[in-house]
């Protein structure tokens, strides 16, 4: 009997302790911004991912009484559909008949002075994914800049990385800036956005130095070894976790002539190509919403199904090379296999020179150790949890 109680005791403990250490981001703490906003005219930064419990960030305001003006949507567009990269124009939401206002596909992603002036604070909550090369992380560091500028406050309302648990890859060098790498980070940073903005200021990464008045709401009951599984899709082409988590390796297909499973139902899950020897997988890249020209349209595909590698794997190897790497030697088209983009997502000229050359993935990984250790420890005053 004593036995049966004791267990009863422990299942219970467990039910209250998972409960209490539920993850809480940033939007739902109300009670640490909701009082920096009264009486103010307030813009809002967010797409589809913005939500508190069922409800959207700019619903709860508003239903709150609070006074927005205007909503920036990023690349994907607020309601987090558009194709990446695709231009992204501004309108009207109709739920609210608040205006949009794209920062993305064209005015190099900032404001305008006049739109600057319309309002007094803003309050920005994206979901990001802990990739250099994925641009929400460079719509923050442009609207700090606009808002340290034009004299704004910005909250930044803060929310778990899902690939937050380790650092890899190469920091970029400055001279492959782009719009896929915009900050001298490794490919995977393991931070989050609140932690990157006070990172932005304390190392001085905006234009001429500048300091943006910046408060970060963080998250509770969160830490860099959370394994934080997104609520919503962050944008139309990572579905899933397991995308998410292969994300940093798969995407480097986007600097070669392969496919990354664009335009199927299994984007940066698998590869292929038309002329890839060796294998029965295929797949065939259609025009669907979210990838609506996607690379090798229409064209049938042999490759690499990645659906059924195991998370454990993927974390095990991090940043890895070896699926580059394995469609470069299948293809044997030398340098042709890779496009200028390449080291705009690497952010560095060795990795192309050395996968040419013949090198194993763990050896040209290797090469950028030093730079990880290095960031771990320029991160550190930075960081909001426990590592």
């Amino acid at each position: 009997m004593k036995k049966y109680i004791l267990l009863a005791a422990l299942f219970i403990s467990f039910s209250a302790f998972s409960q209490t250490d539920k993850v809480k981001v940033g939007a739902e703490r109300t009670d640490q911004y909701f009082p920096l906003l009264r009486g103010k005219r307030v813009a809002v930064l967010s797409n589809q991912t913005g939500m508190i419990g069922n409800e959207h960030l700019v619903d709860v305001l508003v239903k709150n009484k609070f006074n927005v003006v205007g909503i920036f949507s990023p690349e994907h567009g607020f309601r987090g559909t558009a194709d990446a990269g695709e231009h992204v124009s501004s309108s009207i939401d109709k739920k609210k008949g608040i205006p949009i206002w794209s920062l993305y596909g064209s005015g190099g992603g900032k404001p305008s002075a006049d739109k600057m002036k319309q309002f007094d604070i803003l309050l920005f909550d994206l979901q990001d994914v802990g990739l250099r090369f994925y641009t929400y992380y460079a719509s923050m560091a442009r609207m700090m800049d606009a808002c340290a500028e034009a004299g704004k406050k910005m909250i930044v309302l803060d929310r778990p990385n899902p690939n937050g648990f380790y650092v890899d890859g190469p920091i970029l060098d400055m001279k492959h800036k782009s719009g896929v790498g915009w900050l001298p980070i490794p490919v995977v940073h393991g931070m989050t956005l609140g932690e990157l903005a006070l990172m932005i200021n304390g190392e001085r990464w905006l234009p001429q130095g500048s300091v943006c008045d910046v408060t970060v709401i963080p998250c509770e009951n969160y830490t860099h070894q959370t394994r934080y599984e997104l609520p919503i899709a962050p944008s139309p082409n990572l579905p899933n976790i397991h995308s998410i988590y292969l994300y940093p390796s798969t995407c480097l297909f986007e600097g070669t002539v392969m496919s990354l499973g664009r335009g199927t139902s299994f984007p940066f899950e698998a590869y292929g190509h038309p002329k890839f020897k060796g294998s029965d997988f295929s797949f065939t890249p259609r025009s669907i919403p979210g990838a609506k020209n996607p690379p090798l349209l229409n064209q049938k595909c042999y490759g690499v199904d990645l659906r059924n590698v195991s998370d454990d794997y993927i974390w095990k190897n991090g940043f890895d090379l070896s699926y580059v790497i394995d469609g470069y030697s299948n293809l044997k088209m030398g340098d042709q296999f890779f496009t200028s983009f390449f080291e705009k997502l690497v952010g560095v000229d060795y990795i192309r020179q050395d996968i040419i050359a013949g090198k194993s993935a763990q050896q040209i990984k290797d090469k950028w150790f030093c730079d990880v250790v290095k960031f771990k420890q320029q991160r550190k005053p930075y960081l909001l949890y426990t590592e």
